[in-house]
């Protein structure tokens, strides 16, 4: 039997995609390694606390609004299907996020097929065919990859190899009392594993080789978040614990116990210093693990080779109907927008949905129709804005789309902006996008340094210069760009200001019209 399509991985990008297939009556099945669905959340964050915000009470009572401040609910037909419902901490526990995906899972109806590993990966005569750790195969037209990075990040350092890792290590405090500790790593994982030891460790060193990035500043959710910052405390105020600049050259064992460690600072022009610890633990995030696929469908990989090089359309770029769902497609926007994140990626889910459709199953991407007037079009974008759930998570990627075409102007939703400039929704004489975007140089400046100039909110004249988030409207005639207009940003994201808002809109509008 040869099915339309193979998710692999029953996480959170696989069920909803698979629910949005069941919904369409599709021919699918997801294939799950786990016993039961979310199987990486049973295991990680390894002290079980999540960081992504679950703020129940938002004062809204429209529930897409309500989705801006949900960053733990996948999308549905269900309005009753949220996290939400789960839990009232803002940084919610990872078991109680395993129980909703579990229900996600029995309440949607999707087709898993759990305790079935995929070891191989092979594809012939346009076909692909998996086989599966019992001996079993599955046969597909195109495959969805949906496993996240399920493979630990080890960097190539000498004896690395000696250090706990953060997929397995002991994580009671009590075992590293009074004890000097490494963390080789500076993402979350290695702050928050540094945090959890400091009532215990005598020493705890924190060590990467690029400058830490605060996502307070960024504005990139997987840099370091205040809820694992405290350390930075006891570093600064000199408490017996530092973040390390630099690399770690070698490991090796000591001769009176513990381990010698060889870092070289990037700070200065010092030799080598040898540093010695009792305990090393390895956090240097995950990688893509693309050892299932053999030589016939092997996808391209990139960024260090830790992910699946993707077209705009979420496929690989060198294996055709071979497609990534999930925290794969942070390749797409590295270290810039959410595709990493649930809050994002469900959001590019639904979007890849989409794709599918209009490429197999002769479904164009949903749209709505419109007065093609400056005024229609003008009110249909600041409407947007305000309330999309969508626009706001995926800032900078996903945009919605107004073409024009004679009389009739058609609105098109969260669709990833390099798909419609490669051409996803054909071509158009007159083509209006509108995202929301941070503005340049957002990430070089300390965002409570009130020395630092910036526009005035609601500041018409000056909107172009924003830095805070705010919408973006661009007109493409023939393809081409041909003109931006900015809105004014506000305080409380609130862009509907007749005269602030609407009015310069419509006039941008009109003159690309006319």
């Amino acid at each position: 039997m040869v099915r339309d399509y193979l998710i692999i991985g029953a996480g959170p990008a696989g069920l909803q995609l698979a629910a949005s297939l069941e919904r369409d009556g599709r021919d699918y099945v997801v294939l799950e390694r786990g016993n039961g669905p979310g199987t990486f959340f049973t295991r990680f964050p390894r002290h079980r606390q999540l960081i992504s915000v679950n703020k129940v009470n938002t004062g809204y009572s429209d529930p897409e609004l309500r989705l801006r401040m949900d960053w733990n609910s996948l999308l549905s037909d269900d309005p009753e299907l949220l996290f939400t419902r789960y839990s009232d901490d803002y940084f919610p526990r990872a078991d109680d996020f395993v129980r909703y995906l579990a229900d996600y899972a029995e309440r949607t109806g999707v087709r898993v097929e759990y305790g079935t590993e995929a070891v191989r990966v092979r594809r012939a005569d346009g076909v692909f065919t998996v086989l599966d750790a019992a001996g079993r195969t599955w046969r597909a037209r195109r495959i969805v990859v949906a496993t996240g990075v399920s493979r630990l990040n080890v960097p190539p350092i000498t004896g690395i190899e000696l250090a706990e890792r953060y997929d397995d290590f002991e994580t009671d405090p009590a075992s590293f009392t009074n004890q000097r500790v490494l963390v080789v790593g500076k993402g979350n994982s290695a702050f928050e594993t540094a945090e959890s030891l400091m009532a215990k460790a005598a020493v705890i060193h924190v060590a990467g080789p690029h400058s830490l990035k605060m996502a307070w500043q960024t504005h990139f959710v997987g840099h370091l978040r205040a809820v694992n910052n405290n350390f930075l405390d006891s570093y600064q105020l000199k408490s017996q614990n530092a973040v390390l600049d630099g690399t770690v050259e070698s490991v090796e064992k000591a001769p009176q116990g513990g381990y010698r460690v060889l870092f070289r600072y990037a700070r200065t022009v010092e030799k080598l210093r040898e540093l010695r610890y009792d305990r090393i633990i390895l956090a240097a995030g995950f990688r893509f693990d693309a050892s299932v696929f053999d030589d016939t469908c092997r996808p391209a990989l990139v960024i260090d080779d830790r992910f699946p090089e993707q077209t705009s359309a979420y496929e690989s770029v060198n294996v055709p109907g071979l497609y990534f769902a999930g925290t794969l497609t942070q390749q797409r926007d590295f270290k810039k927008c959410t595709n990493g994140f649930i809050h994002g990626f469900r959001y590019g889910v639904r979007a890849l949905g989409r794709v599918l459709d209009a490429r197999y199953h002769d479904t164009p991407w949903p749209a709505r129709t419109l007065p093609a007037t400056p005024e229609a079009v003008a009110d249909a974008l600041v409407a947007r804005v305000n309330r999309s759930s969508g626009l706001w998570q995926q800032f900078g990627f996903l945009g919605d789309v107004v073409t024009v075409d004679g009389d009739e102007a058609r609105y098109q939703e969260e669709v990833p902006l390099a798909h419609v400039s490669d051409g996803g929704l054909g071509a158009a004489a007159h083509r209006f996008t509108v995202d929301l975007e941070y503005g340049p140089g957002h990430d070089d400046v300390d965002p409570f340094d009130v020395s630092v100039p910036r526009v005035v909110e609601n500041d018409v004249e000056h909107a172009a210069d924003s830095v805070y988030l705010h919408p973006v409207v661009r007109h493409y005639r023939d393809g081409v760009l041909d003109g931006t207009h900015h809105l004014a940003e506000n305080l409380e994201n609130d862009w509907d200001i007749p005269a602030v808002h609407q009015q310069p809109l419509t006039s941008f509008v009109k003159a690309c019209l006319d």
